[in-house]
Order: C-alpha cells, then sequence, then structure tokens
C-alpha cells in the first residue's frame, strides 16, 4: 500500500490540522501521536535534500500558515470568535493545571460539583442494560433541578474543554484523595466525583440535539468525553456506541480510538467493530493497535503492520508496535533488533521503553538492562517508564525490595499505568507477600482485562493460598486470552488436578504439549506408545508435561496409559531427527526412568527393569534406590535358577 505525493501531502495536511486541534482541547498525548505521525513520511522528490537551506525563501515570501483553519459550522465560528478572549485565558489556566479555574470561565455556577444530592438522586439513577451493565438513555427529559445547567450560546470547544477541564480536575481529586499505593483510600474505595455531574451536562446536550443518531453539526469531541466518561463509569455497551460515533466524525483524534480499543476484547469483536468504522488509514492504525494488545499475532496483524510501515516508513511508534508484536509472539531476537534500532534513531523517547525492559529482562541482558535504566533516569527521573525499567533492573539482580520501590514511584505518577500494577504483583510474589500480590494483580486488571500476565498472577497468588478453585478460575481466563501459550494451559491442568477433576486436567495439560509443541495431540496420546512413535516426537515435547500427565494416569488407575507418557517422556532425550539433539539426561527424565523401573518390576519384567536401573545407575540419579532394584533382581532371578534346577 502506497500513497502518491498529492495524497501523502493530504494526509499531512490532515495530521497537522490535527495536531492543532487535540492542542486546542488540551487532550496533548493524543497531539503528540499525530504530530510524530505526520512527521513519518518518506522525503518527497520535491523536498529539498537540506533542511537547513533557506535559499527558496526571501524576505517577502508569504508562508502559509498550518495554523489557518477553516471551520465550515459558521454559527461554531461566529461562537469561537467570541469566545477568543476567554478561550485562551481558560486554556492558559488548564496548562498551568488550575482546572476549577478552567472550568469556571466557560461553566456556570449551576452545573453541579460531583454526586448529585441524596435528594436528587432518582433524578440521575442509571438504569440497567440487558448486560447487567448501567446505561444512560438520551431519551430521559432532563430533571426540572438541572434543566438550567447547560450553558447557553458557547461552542462546542470551549464546553468541550471546560467540561474536560471539570473532569481533569476530579481526577486530580481522586489521586489527591487516594494517598499512597495499595493505601486504604486507593482503588475504587474514590472515585471521581465530577463525573456524574459532567454526564447530566452531556445528557441534556446530546438529548436536545436528537440523541445518539443525530449527528447534525457535531465535530466528534463531545462524544468522545461522553464515551470515556461512560467508560469510566462502566457503562460499556453505550460508550462503545458513542466511540464508534466520535472516530466516525473526528477521524484524527487517536485518544478516542485508544479508548475504543480498550473496551475490545477479542479477535471476533475488533472484527464486528471495524465492520462500523470508517475506511481510512486511522482504521488500520487502530486495528495494529489492538491486535497487539490482544496478543494477535496473525498474518492480517503483520501484513496490516507492513502497509502501514510503507506510508509511514519513519514512525516510531509503529517500530514500536513491531517490536511488541514480536516479543508477544517469542521471536525475542527480532523485537530486541527493532528496539535497538528504535532507541538508536530515537535516543530521547521513552515511549514503549518499559516494553524493551521487559524483553530484555525475559532474555535476560543485564548490561543492556542497566544501559537502559541509566539512559531513561538521564532523560527524565519522573516518567513512570523510567520507574519501570529501573524496577525490572533491580529485579533481575534479585533486590525486589528496591523493585517494588520503583514500581510504586511509578504508579504514584500515573496510577493507571497497567503494566506498573503487574510488575509489582510479580514482586510481591517474590516477597511472599501474597494478599498485596493479589490486590496488585486484581488492580492491574480493573484497568485492562486484556492482560493474560495479571490473570495468571491471580491465579498464582490464589494457588499460594491453597484455594484451588479460585487459581483455576483465573488461569482459564489467562489461557483464553493467550491460548498459544502452553504455560497458561499447564496451570490450567495443575489446578483442575489440584480440584480432583482428573480428566480435565488431562485435557489441558495435553492442550499445553499441543501449543507447545504444535503437534496435534490426536489418537496416539492416551494410548500404549510404541518406541518408534516416542523415537519420533523426541525432543519434540515438554518433559515435565509428559511426567504430570503419566502421574495423573496413575491416579486414574490407567497404569498402561501413564507407562505410554513416561516412556514419550523418556524419549525426549534423543533427538526427533537423526542428527537432532535431544534434551539430554534431565530431572525429570530420570524420575520418568525410575517410574518405569518400579513399573517393570511390580509387572515381573526382570530384564526391562535391570535395563532402567542401570541406566540410572550410569547416569548418577536416584542411585541408591536403583541399585537397591538391581539387588532385588538379581536376588529373584537366583532364587528362579535355583528352582528351575531342582
Amino acid at each position: 500500500m502506497s500513497l502518491n505525493p498529492e495524497q501523502q501531502a493530504q494526509l499531512q495536511a490532515k495530521l497537522q490540522q490535527a495536531v492543532i486541534d487535540c492542542s486546542e482541547r488540551c487532550l496533548y498525548f493524543s497531539a503528540k501521536w499525530a504530530a510524530e505521525l505526520s512527521n513519518s513520511f518518506a522525503p518527497t522528490t520535491s523536498e529539498p535534500a537540506d533542511d537547513t537551506s533557506d535559499t527558496d525563501i526571501d524576505d517577502d515570501t508569504e508562508i502559509p500558515s498550518s495554523t489557518t483553519r477553516t471551520n465550515h459550522d459558521r454559527k461554531e465560528a461566529r461562537l469561537e470568535e467570541r469566545e477568543l478572549s476567554r478561550y485562551l485565558m481558560a486554556k492558559s489556566f488548564f496548562d498551568c493545571r488550575e482546572y476549577d479555574r478552567c472550568a469556571a470561565v466557560f461553566l456556570p455556577n449551576n452545573v453541579p460539583h460531583g454526586r448529585p444530592a441524596p435528594g436528587n438522586a432518582s433524578a440521575t439513577k442509571l438504569p440497567a442494560t440487558g448486560s447487567g451493565r448501567p446505561s444512560m438513555p438520551l431519551s430521559v427529559k432532563p430533571p426540572q433541578s438541572q434543566a438550567a445547567m447547560l450553558p447557553k450560546r458557547i461552542s462546542q470547544k470551549s464546553l468541550f474543554l471546560g467540561l474536560y477541564a471539570r473532569y481533569m480536575s476530579g481526577e486530580k481529586r481522586k489521586n489527591e484523595d487516594s494517598e499512597t499505593v495499595l493505601g486504604p483510600a486507593d482503588g475504587p474505595v474514590t472515585p471521581n466525583k465530577e463525573i456524574d455531574g459532567i454526564l447530566a451536562v452531556l445528557e441534556e446536550y446530546f438529548t436536545a440535539r436528537g440523541g445518539l443518531d443525530n449527528y447534525g453539526n457535531s465535530q466528534g469531541w463531545l462524544e468522545y468525553l461522553y464515551g470515556l466518561l461512560l467508560l469510566k463509569s462502566k457503562t460499556e455497551r453505550l460508550a462503545t456506541q458513542w466511540l464508534v460515533r466520535s472516530v466516525n466524525i473526528n477521524f484524527y483524534n487517536w485518544s478516542a480510538w485508544i479508548e475504543l480499543g480498550s473496551l475490545v476484547g477479542s479477535q471476533e469483536e475488533l472484527q464486528i467493530i471495524c465492520e462500523r468504522l470508517p475506511q481510512n488509514v486511522m482504521t488500520l492504525l487502530f486495528y495494529v493497535n489492538c491486535c497487539q494488545e490482544l496478543f494477535l499475532q496473525t498474518e492480517g496483524a503483520y501484513n496490516t503492520l507492513s502497509q502501514m510501515q510503507a506510508i509511514f516508513p519513519k514512525s516510531a511508534w509503529l517500530a514500536q508496535q513491531s517490536a511488541t508484536l514480536h516479543y508477544h509472539a517469542n521471536d525475542h531476537e527480532t523485537a530486541l533488533q527493532i528496539f535497538d534500532n528504535l532507541l538508536t534513531s530515537h535516543p530521547q523517547r521513552l515511549d514503549g521503553m518499559d516494553i524493551f525492559s521487559n524483553l530484555l529482562f525475559v532474555v535476560p541482558s543485564r548490561p543492556k538492562l542497566a544501559t537502559l535504566a541509566a539512559t531513561a533516569s538521564a532523560i527524565d527521573k519522573f516518567r513512570p517508564e523510567t520507574n519501570i525499567i529501573l524496577g525490572n533492573y533491580y529485579s533481575l539482580i534479585s533486590e525486589h525490595e528496591k523493585a517494588v520501590l520503583h514500581f510504586r514511584r511509578a504508579l504514584t505518577l500515573d496510577r493507571n499505568f497497567q503494566a506498573a500494577w503487574t510488575l509489582m504483583g510479580h514482586e510481591y510474589v517474590e516477597l511472599k507477600n501474597t494478599q498485596a500480590a493479589i490486590e496488585s494483580y486484581r488492580r492491574a486488571v480493573d484497568i485492562n482485562r486484556k492482560d493474560f500476565r495479571a490473570w495468571y498472577g491471580l491465579g498464582q497468588g490464589y494457588e499460594m493460598l491453597e484455594c484451588w478453585s479460585y487459581s483455576l478460575y483465573y488461569f482459564h481466563r489467562a489461557a483464553a486470552i493467550c491460548p498459544h501459550d502452553p504455560k497458561m494451559w499447564a496451570a490450567v491442568g495443575n489446578a483442575y488436578a489440584k480440584c480432583g477433576k482428573l480428566g480435565n486436567a488431562i485435557q489441558a495439560l495435553k492442550r499445553a504439549l499441543g501449543v507447545g509443541s504444535q503437534i496435534d495431540p490426536g489418537s496416539s496420546f492416551g494410548t500404549n506408545t510404541s518406541d518408534p512413535l516416542a523415537n519420533a516426537v523426541g525432543g519434540a515435547l515438554d518433559p515435565q508435561i509428559l511426567y504430570d500427565i503419566a502421574l495423573l494416569y496413575e491416579r486414574s488407575a490407567r497404569e498402561n496409559e501413564a507407562s505410554a507418557f513416561m516412556e514419550l517422556c523418556l524419549a525426549q532425550e534423543e533427538g526427533a531427527e537423526e542428527g537432532d539433539e535431544g534434551i539430554g539426561v534431565t530431572q525429570i527424565t530420570s524420575r520418568a526412568r525410575l517410574w518405569l523401573a518400579k513399573w517393570c518390576h511390580q509387572r515381573g519384567d526382570w530384564k526391562r527393569t535391570m535395563e532402567y536401573a542401570n541406566e540410572l545407575c550410569q547416569d548418577g540419579v536416584e542411585v541408591e534406590e536403583a541399585k537397591g532394584l538391581v539387588r532385588d533382581v538379581r536376588a529373584r532371578l537366583a532364587v528362579q535358577e535355583i528352582e528351575e534346577e531342582d
């Protein structure tokens, strides 16, 4: 996919306009994203090779300004022109984090702060939808007590800025009231008290203009704010509808796309939502972002990413998405290379570097992680990403208390930084603080339900507390999100075994085998396997899972199947094909060999018992028990010879 110079110029102009529009509404993250993307096109032949050359520009040349805009709605243009002085003052207050002063410029005093009084509780009560979550119908007439809350003759831009400032004021007070991370007032206990009042204003505003189906002269910004607040209120179905409407009206507000992506929980939901979205570049970028968040390593995800990189070859964000996709696919070498190139090309960019630190932790690469930590600290010590990197470094060198300190610092800077909650949970597991670990993981899934690592951590936490049913539930959630990870299915199988559901446990562990080896666990699994089959899959399966399946069959009194899987476990010592190297002798395969020796001893198969026992003696594993089996077999054989002579 490629654009001709005219199409590229048009797209670049729209992205530049998006930077201005988002900045005017104080959506700084979205403005930064659009600005970076607008500077990531391939250079055209008409551009000078040297950007510093000014020979073609003289003092009398009129330079077209990208800030010159045309508002196609004359009424809105007149309102904005009339409000310009007040708007500039309000924006300056917002930039100085004086959110209440900013909101007071445009919103009258009768706009309610916080939650409604108990006497008016019925006026804003949210009826339940079919999904069991609250919804806010737009057909309800605004209550009399709030009829005059909406300012008269105000532009959409000013109304958005005032309401958004009110929301940010509530977020600021929420963080102040929450106090310490994981303290008694942290979490859902301390809500944003401004949300209900803002929702009431927006409900009245959209009701007066015909509701969800009537677009009118809407610009899409208030729809984004309404969808965001509905999402914060857990009214997800209605939030999806308003965010879809927002991105259909205003393509280039990346903040709306991000919030919409947070509502996509599966590949099927992604396909359904994409059918309702505009068919343009932004939808493709949204698709790439959702695939990365859903851990989808599909051909469509990589193809779409390649198409976008052809249009934006210098995009650091797309390079970050590519590296993250390869990281999730366990292609660590490719991910490392992309992250290294990204860090070289954009040495001051910290976005996504926390994921790079996760990768360096997994590899592991202590020198690179130390270098990254030093670089990030030199750039900005008070960025959440910097503290994530430092936390990963201290975790790698087993200083878990210092790691927790930095993860807590990251959360102090941004309570919604989901990765910090998950990683802090990992550290609390290492410190054996199970309750703190569970609470950290729970906060992580509250922010992002698509993080299988947080669900897996919850399962681990309840497993440590021996709450097997709870751990099984959470392991199942993790496996549903990341079905291609054998570790998830192995955890599900072990949890089923703890619950006494041996059949389900065996099936889950077989699923882990199939996922981990890309071998279909068909009819050969669970039958008495011959040596040729064992050799055919030698070195291709996880011996620990094979051993666990064998023990489950033993508990189910199916010893023939148990012996078959023990033989499969032994077969992993050899290569699957000639010239391949197996895993060699390990503790697990030695246990399987000892089990087979005892099993053959019980069945009176003295020859195979001697073979397995002698191999154990040669390997130096379980030597005393193996020697005992050898002595016992020799004694029995001696008695047998005497009886035969008589």
